[in-house]
C-alpha cells in the first residue's frame, strides 16, 4: 500500500521526459570527455566528463537542462527514507549529497544557472566514498563567481472541464561575496489544473444497470516554495551549508454529478475536498578536517501543518431530504535529525563511521460528521479513534569501507543497525521497541570497452506513514480505515544489477534487474473486524528494465535523437483477506516510453514527439477490487525556438491520442471471493487535449 507503485520507481528506471528535457547535442553523438579534465573526479574514477561547451548549442538555462542532455542518464530522486540515512539519489553537488529531505533534486538543479556549471562528471557510485550509491552518478561541479538569475513561466490550457493554469513558474538568483555563496529561489513548478468528465455505469452482479452517472471534476493545485541557501567555502578543507524553505500548499477538488436510476429518483451529487497546508525545513551541515580524516555534522528540522476537509452530499431532485458526510483532519507532522559522519582513509580504502538520531512526531485531530436531513446541517459523530499522536525515536550507527580490488573492480561494504521506539497515544495506544540490522554491499566493474557493471545488495527499513496508525475516512468511495496501533516498518532485502554500455557515436544503452524480498509488507489488512493499513508477513517483487539513447547522426539524420525504455515487473503476496496469491495493490507491472527530438542543424529550432504507456494492478480492500488509471497511451508533440530575443520558447500539444480517465471497480456484499457482487462501476471520462507553453530566460 505504501511501497512505490513501481519497483523501478525506487530503482530509478530510466524515464523519458520529452516535455522537460533538453536532449542531445546537435551532432547526435555523446559529447567527448573534456581534454583538460585530468584532475577531475570522473577522470580519476574512469568516468566521463562533460563541459559547458558540450551543451552550448541548446542554450541551457540551468544545470537541469544540461544534465538531461547527457546520453543515457536519468535523474533518480532521493528515496523517502528514515531520517537522512545513506545517499540514495544519483546526483551530487560539488561532490556532496544535499542535506535536505523536502527539496527535490530537479528543483535544486534548476536553481543552478548554466553559466555557473564548470563540468558534469558521470561516475559509478560504488567508486565514490559516499555509502549507499551505486550505478551511474552525476556530480555537478559549479561555482558562482558573480550575480546571475533565471526564470521560467509555463502556462497550460485545456478546452474541457479545467481552468487555465497561469501560476506555474519559477525564479532564482545566485551569487558570491568573498567566501560566501548565496542562492534564493521562488518555485511553483508543481502547480496544476486538471479535470475530466463523462459517464459511469453501475451494474449488479448479473450485469443489469442499476444507475447511470455523469460526473465532472476539476482541481486547483498550487505549492509555492520560497527557498534560500548559503555556502561558506573558505580556503582549506572546511565547508558549511545552511538552507531553509517555507512552502504553502493549496489544493481544491470539486466534483458535480447527476445520478439517474431506472425507475428511481434522480440525484445530484457534490464532492468538495480542500487542503490548505504549510511547511518549512531548516537544514545545515559543516565539514572540517579532524585528525586523519574529515568530520561532517548535519542537522535538520522540518514541520508541516496539514488541515484536510472532505464533504460528500447526495440530493434527490424531487426535494426529498439530502444525505451526506463530512470528514476533517488536522495533522502536525515534525521531524528532527542530528547526524555525524567521519571519513578517513586506511588500508588502501575509504572508511566512514556515521551516527544518526531522528525524532518523528504526528499530532492529529480528526472529526466525522453526518448530514441531518431535518436541518440540512452537519452533525458531529463520535470518532475518538481518529485523534491521537504518534512518535518514533530512532538511533542508527553504520560503518562503511570501500576500495578498489583491481584496476577494474571495486567494492563498498556498509554494516550497522538501528534501534527505534514507536509510541502511540489516544485510542488503543501502544509502545514498542525494535532493533534491526541494516547495510549494503556493492560491487562495480568497469571495462575499457565502455561497459560498466554494478551489483548491489541492501537491507532496508522503510519509513511509515504515521497517519496509518489512526482511523481515517475516505468518503468519495464510502471507505474507511480503522487505524492500527500494531503497524510495523517494512523491511526489505533488495538486490539490484545495472549494466551501462556505451554505443560510441550511436549513444548508450542500460539494463537494470531488481529483486525485493519484503518482510512485514505494508498493505490493507483485516483489523478488529474491519480493515486498515497493516503488515503482510512476506512479499516479493522483481523487475527488468531496458533503456537506450540512440543518436542518428551517424546514419545521416543530423541532430536526431531517440530515447526509449521498457519496464516489465512482477510481484507476489498472499492476500490477507482471501488467502489467494496476487500481485501488490496498485503495482505498475509494465510501462514503455519513447521520445524523438530533432535539433535542426544551422538553426535555433527543434521539434519532437513522445509517447508513454503504463499498466497497473488493481487496489484491493476487504470488499472491493478497484483499478483506476489514465491512458493507456499519452502522446505529445512540441516545437521549440532557443533564441527568441534571448529566451527559449516552447509550445506543446499533449494528450494527442485522447487518453481517457478510466475506472473498473467491483464491490462485494461482504468479503471478496466469498460473497456476491453488490455492484460494478465502469467509468470512462474525457480528459481532452492539453496545450502547454513555456518561456525560459536568464538575467
Amino acid at each position: 500500500m505504501k511501497f512505490a507503485a513501481s519497483l523501478l520507481a525506487i530503482a530509478a528506471a530510466p524515464s523519458v521526459q520529452p516535455a522537460l528535457a533538453q536532449d542531445a547535442p546537435a551532432s547526435g553523438e555523446a559529447p567527448p570527455p573534456a581534454a583538460d579534465a585530468a584532475a577531475t573526479l570522473a577522470k580519476a574514477l574512469a568516468g566521463k566528463v562533460y563541459t559547458p561547451a558540450d551543451f552550448a548549442r541548446y542554450a541551457p538555462k540551468n544545470a537541469y537542462d544540461m544534465l538531461n542532455q547527457v546520453p543515457g542518464f536519468s535523474i533518480r530522486e532521493t528515496d523517502t527514507v528514515r531520517g537522512l540515512g545513506q545517499a540514495t539519489g544519483n546526483v551530487l553537488f560539488n561532490g556532496a549529497r544535499p542535506s535536505t529531505k523536502s527539496d527535490t533534486i530537479a528543483a535544486q538543479l534548476t536553481r543552478i544557472p548554466a553559466a555557473n556549471v564548470e563540468r558534469i562528471e558521470i561516475v559509478d557510485g560504488a567508486n565514490l566514498d559516499l555509502p549507499g550509491l551505486s550505478g551511474q552518478v552525476a556530480n555537478i561541479v559549479f561555482r558562482a563567481d558573480s550575480f546571475s538569475g533565471q526564470f521560467s513561466w509555463k502556462p497550460e490550457f485545456r478546452p474541457h472541464y479545467t481552468d487555465p493554469l497561469f501560476t506555474r513558474a519559477d525564479i532564482s538568483v545566485r551569487g558570491r561575496k568573498g567566501d560566501l555563496e548565496y542562492e534564493l529561489g521562488l518555485n511553483n513548478d508543481a502547480s496544476s489544473r486538471s479535470g475530466a468528465g463523462g459517464g459511469t455505469v453501475i451494474t449488479d452482479g448479473a450485469g443489469a444497470i442499476l444507475e447511470n452517472r455523469k460526473d465532472i471534476w476539476n482541481t486547483h493545485y498550487d505549492t509555492p516554495k520560497l527557498s534560500a541557501k548559503l555556502t561558506w567555502d573558505p580556503a582549506g578543507d572546511s565547508i558549511a551549508h545552511l538552507g531553509a524553505h517555507i512552502q504553502r500548499r493549496w489544493y481544491r477538488y470539486n466534483e458535480d454529478g447527476v445520478w439517474t436510476a431506472p425507475g428511481g429518483l434522480d440525484r445530484l451529487r457534490t464532492v468538495r475536498e480542500t487542503e490548505m497546508t504549510w511547511n518549512y525545513e531548516v537544514s545545515g551541515d559543516y565539514q572540517f578536517g579532524l585528525g586523519p580524516g574529515k568530520l561532517k555534522l548535519i542537522g535538520l528540522r522540518r514541520f508541516s501543518h496539514e488541515p484536510v476537509s472532505q464533504e460528500v452530499v447526495l440530493r434527490p431532485t424531487d426535494g426529498s431530504p439530502a444525505s451526506g458526510d463530512c470528514f476533517t483532519q488536522t495533522g502536525n507532522v515534525g521531524e528532527t535529525i542530528a547526524r555525524g559522519e567521519y571519513d578517513w582513509r586506511m588500508f588502501g580504502g575509504d572508511w566512514q563511521l556515521s551516527g544518526e538520531a531522528a525524532f518523528n512526531t504526528l499530532g492529529n485531530v480528526a472529526r466525522l460528521y453526518a448530514l441531518d436531513p431535518a436541518t440540512d446541517d452537519f452533525v458531529e459523530l463520535p470518532f475518538p479513534e481518529g485523534t491521537g499522536g504518534v512518535r518514533e525515536d530512532r538511533y542508527e550507527a553504520l560503518l562503511s569501507f570501500g576500495r578498489k580490488l583491481t584496476n577494474k573492480l571495486s567494492f563498498q561494504l556498509v554494516a550497522g543497525a538501528e534501534h527505534s521506539t514507536l509510541a502511540q497515544d489516544g485510542t488503543n495506544g501502544l509502545r514498542r521497541s525494535f532493533f534491526r540490522p541494516k547495510g549494503t554491499l556493492t560491487l562495480a566493474w568497469t571495462s575499457a570497452k565502455g561497459l560498466d557493471l554494478s551489483l548491489k545488495a541492501q537491507r532496508q527499513i522503510e519509513q511509515l506513514d504515521f497517519y496509518d496508525f489512526l482511523a481515517r475516512a475516505f468518503l468519495n468511495d464510502d471507505n474507511n480505515n480503522a487505524g492500527n496501533a500494531d503497524l510495523r516498518p517494512q523491511q526489505n532485502w533488495r538486490y539490484e544489477f545495472e549494466a551501462n554500455q556505451s554505443l560510441g557515436k550511436w549513444g548508450s544503452a542500460k539494463l537494470q534487474l531488481v529483486y525485493v524480498d519484503a518482510k512485514d509488507f505494508v498493505d490493507v489488512v483485516p483489523v478488529d473486524g474491519g480493515e486498515s493499513v497493516g503488515n503482510i508477513p512476506k512479499a516479493w517483487a522483481a523487475a527488468v528494465a531496458g533503456s537506450a539513447t540512440i543518436n542518428l547522426d551517424p546514419a545521416g539524420l543530423k541532430g536526431v535523437k531517440i530515447d526509449l525504455s521498457v519496464d516489465l515487473e512482477k510481484s507476489g503476496l498472499r492476500d490477507p483477506f482471501t488467502g489467494e496469491k496476487r500481485q501488490w495493490s496498485g503495482f505498475q507491472d509494465r510501462s514503455a516510453d519513447f521520445s524523438l527530438r530533432h535539433d535542426i542543424p544551422g538553426s535555433d529550432w527543434a521539434w519532437g514527439a513522445s509517447a508513454s504507456y503504463g499498466h497497473s494492478q488493481p487496489h484491493y480492500r476487504r470488499d472491493e477490487v478497484n483499478r483506476t488509471w489514465e491512458g493507456p497511451v499519452f502522446a505529445s508533440l512540441f516545437v521549440e525556438n532557443k533564441d527568441v530575443m534571448g529566451l527559449t520558447v516552447r509550445a506543446e500539444f499533449a494528450n494527442a491520442v485522447n487518453a481517457r480517465s478510466r475506472r473498473e471497480r467491483t464491490v462485494y456484499e461482504g468479503l471478496r471471493a466469498e460473497t456476491p457482487v453488490a455492484f460494478h462501476e465502469s467509468r470512462d471520462r474525457l480528459i481532452g487535449p492539453i496545450f502547454a507553453f513555456s518561456v525560459r530566460g536568464k538575467f
